[in-house]
């Protein structure tokens, strides 16, 4: 029995929330949980190649090896 006044609140029945949609439910501490990729459209999981471009990185590595289409 987890003692009382020291743990968060528990959800047993909380929602997964991706592009505006409710894609699974799971426990957690907060009621609702809003991600960007989930097992659902992560390129691993359903065989599509798909770049995540998280703040120009793909961009920075191209340009860093000499990959990019821009010429000098």
């Amino acid at each position: 029995m987890p003692k009382d006044k020291i743990h968060p609140e528990w959800y047993p029945e909380a929602k997964v929330i991706c592009n505006g949609e409710v894609v699974m439910t799971v426990g957690s501490t907060q009621p609702e949980l809003r991600v960007d990729v989930w097992s659902g459209n992560h390129p691993f999981f359903t065989g599509q190649s798909k770049i995540i471009d998280a703040e120009g990185r793909v961009e920075r590595f191209m340009r860093k090896y000499g990959m990019s289409d821009k010429k000098k």
